[in-house]
């Protein structure tokens, strides 16, 4: 993998996320999970491990989507863990990720929940 500008605070794995699947660099959004990351994606299944997320970001910026930028909810830090969220722009559900702190002091992805709806009442 080349190399990428790294997430120096887990808020900006977002940020790079949206720069990298816009721009459709799908090694770079790979280069944001840790090697063993498991992605909830697609619906209902489990992306595990940062080439099997790296495939399929292949196959879905192929289609030339646009990310726009959703702005962060707090971030929850408890030592090298942490919880990053936001809210989507249509109201519906939330994104969250579990990130973790590299010993270089960046940040990777290692759980990721791009979309979640609440069950409807």
């Amino acid at each position: 993998m080349s190399e990428h500008a790294k997430a120096l605070r887990p808020e900006d794995l977002t940020r790079l996320f949206v720069e990298r699947s816009n721009a459709g660099d799908a090694d770079g959004v790979a280069a944001l999970y840790e090697e063993d990351a498991v992605m909830a994606h697609p619906p209902g299944q489990f992306t595990v491990g940062r080439e099997a997320i790296r495939a399929l970001w292949a196959k879905v910026l192929a289609g030339g989507p646009r990310f726009e930028p959703e702005p962060p909810l707090p971030t929850l830090v408890s030592g090298d863990i942490a919880l990053t969220s936001t809210p989507p722009r249509d109201g519906a559900g939330a994104r969250a990720q579990v990130v973790h702190r590299q010993p270089d002091g960046s940040w990777l992805r290692l759980l990721d929940q791009p979309e979640f709806a609440p069950p409807a009442r």
